[in-house]
């Protein structure tokens, strides 16, 4: 299960999983980021805060979430993982081979930080 936050002025999405991820997860995120890449043709960034992973519900949750990446990630500019989370901290090296979006990892409690690093750009900084 995940919460998502749109922040439509910054077009940003925050992904925060409090449960192992399902379908219906992505499908619920897809809904919310869709309209605005049909309106503004990409997101500034997604950001992932987790403490800790908590894995998929089950492999039907896997491969929607391989889906929402393929169908979504050369829309986004930026991804921010922000977790001390051993595995999350990783994510940004291994991704990086598979997405377009620029990576970067902060601690759990720099979410501000890494919302700063992900408009910054945008507002021409």
């Amino acid at each position: 299960m995940i919460e998502v936050e749109m922040n439509i002025k910054h077009s940003v999405l925050t992904i925060r999983p409090v449960g192992p991820l399902s379908q219906h997860d992505f499908v619920k995120a897809a809904v919310l980021v869709d309209p605005l890449i049909a309106k503004n043709g990409d997101l500034t960034g997604i950001i992932i805060q987790a403490e800790s992973f908590p894995g998929w519900h089950d492999f039907a949750a896997l491969l929607e979430h391989f889906k929402f990446i393929r169908d979504h990630h050369q829309h986004v500019k930026k991804v921010a993982v922000v977790s001390d989370s051993s595995v999350l901290t990783i994510f940004p090296h291994i991704a990086a081979h598979f997405i377009r979006a620029e990576l970067k990892h902060f601690h759990f409690d720099a979410y501000d930080e890494a919302m700063a690093w992900i408009i910054v750009d945008e507002e021409g900084a």
